[in-house]
């Protein structure tokens, strides 16, 4: 036994006496250099943020808002009457956000709830210069918009990757300026993809989740690969506590690519390609009684004279299952797709119909403006001058998210004394004081001086509302 112990023992000592040695010699061995593969790349991310981060720049927007103020402000009776005397005082909001470069002449891009509504915008780069900004085209729905830097030239600026190639498992760093603090880097995966209706504020549609750290700050920066292309725009996270809890969205690069293009081509606001249809998801129970062997893609509900699907050939009890060979399953994944294809081109759409498949082509057109609806407004002679309607047609359909149901007119602007009465841009008058309303002739006359009650009938988000006010 002795014995055994000493050999045991001698062995022992050689295995740490050759560790010893391996870990001193490999100082001795170490090289410093910049990473030449990807698989070095993913080992240290130091290069990488090296050639990235110079593109990625703070956003300090200022927003100037009118405020009145009135002693009854806090009363829910009075207010009402008095709203609008008061004096206006500008109040300022400052908001602090992040931005990308695209190109070298100063093209950026950031979040629209950073720079939407800002009066005056200042970036400054990573190399502390700074320009003054300006939004050539932004989209409130999207939460994206698009800058110019004033006089900026030969800038750094980063790619733009495919999106749709992204995989989850992906490494990501996120590059942004959280909470104030400078310029910061997070590094993470992507979770998930084809992330629908799960980000906050007025954002909708498709996006990139991960678990890279994205703080307050951080909304517009840059969410890149492991070869420092631009994958996504972050833009909000799922928290409780206001911190990163590592549930963050980004917008998908595609969809930036098509803001850029419409910038370039002069556009002032995000125009989207108009489907006309309404539908929902398919889900299990859908499926079965569909027979389908899974649940997949857009059950088809309605269909508006007009639509472009319509005329290709797309009906009611249709289930559309792809957008140019990308799954679609919910109606805001068909959307992106679409706005992804592009205003003027066509997008292949496959549908199911009876257990068969089909391709067809489809036009990505914008909402028509037909049968011609231009706004009219509510003169003196009716109880509510100012009140700006229109009658229904698919640009007002989709200006408003209406029902491709939708019938009698739309409020474009309810003027001051429809503000007070309750009407909101986008409801739909369908009568007032029981006469029914078509058109805004039909508006005028049932507004016109007579009765002294007055009730507007109307829808408000798809519920019936009734207003009623004294004349």
């Amino acid at each position: 036994m002795r014995a055994d112990a000493r050999r045991a023992y001698l062995w022992d000592m050689i295995r740490l006496l050759l560790l010893l040695s391996l870990i001193l010699a490999a100082p001795a061995s170490a090289e410093t250099r910049v990473p030449q593969t990807q698989g070095e790349i993913a080992l240290g991310f130091a290069p990488l943020v090296a050639e990235a981060a110079p593109a990625v720049v703070n956003i300090y927007a200022r927003i100037v808002r009118p405020e009145h103020t009135s002693p009854f402000e806090g009363d829910p009776f009075f207010r009402e009457f008095f709203r609008g005397f008061a004096d206006p005082r500008p109040r300022v909001q400052n908001s602090l956000g992040s931005g990308v470069i695209l190109s070298p002449d100063g093209i950026v891009v950031s979040n629209y709830h950073v720079v939407g509504q800002a009066t005056d915008i200042r970036v400054v780069l990573a190399d502390r210069r700074e320009f003054a900004a300006r939004v050539l085209l932004g989209d409130e729905e999207s939460d994206l918009a698009i800058l110019k830097l004033d006089g900026a030239e030969a800038l750094p600026h980063l790619a733009l990757r495919d999106s749709d190639d992204v995989r989850v498992g992906e490494l990501v760093l996120a590059i942004g300026n959280p909470f104030g603090v400078g310029q910061t880097v997070t590094s993470g995966i992507v979770s998930g993809l084809a992330r629908s209706g799960t980000a906050t504020g007025n954002a909708r549609g498709y996006f990139i989740q991960t678990d890279a750290a994205i703080n307050p700050g951080n909304s517009g920066g840059a969410l890149i690969d492991v070869n420092g292309d631009l994958i996504g725009i972050n833009t909000s996270i799922l928290t409780r506590s206001g911190g990163s809890n590592g549930i963050g969205f980004a917008i998908p690069a595609n969809l930036v690519a098509q803001f850029m293009e419409q910038a370039a081509a002069g556009g002032d606001r995000f125009r989207r390609p108009w489907a006309g249809l309404a539908g929902q998801p398919v889900d299990a129970d859908l499926a079965a009684s569909l027979g389908l062997d899974l649940p997949q893609g857009v059950l088809i509900s309605e269909v508006h004279p007009l639509s472009p699907f319509g005329a290709a050939g797309i009906a009611v009890g249709d289930v559309i299952t792809h957008v140019d060979g990308r799954e679609v399953n919910t109606p805001s994944e068909m959307v992106f797709r679409m706005s992804v294809a592009g205003l003027g081109h066509e997008a292949v759409i496959t549908r199911l119909r009876e257990g068969a498949a089909q391709d067809l082509a489809v036009p990505m057109i914008a909402a028509p403006d037909q049968p011609p609806s231009p706004p009219v407004v509510m003169d003196d002679r009716t109880l509510l001058p100012g009140l700006t309607v229109a009658g229904i047609n698919p640009k007002w359909i989709a200006e408003f998210d209406l029902s491709n149901s939708a019938q009698g007119v739309v409020v474009i602007d309810p003027g001051d004394l429809g503000v007070r009465v309750g009407l909101r841009p986008g409801d739909v008058i369908l009568g007032v004081n029981g006469a029914p309303i078509f058109g805004p002739a039909d508006a005028a006359r049932a507004l016109a001086p007579g009765p002294r009650r007055i009730q507007i009938d109307a829808i408000r988000g798809g519920q019936r509302v009734a207003l009623r006010f004294r004349a």
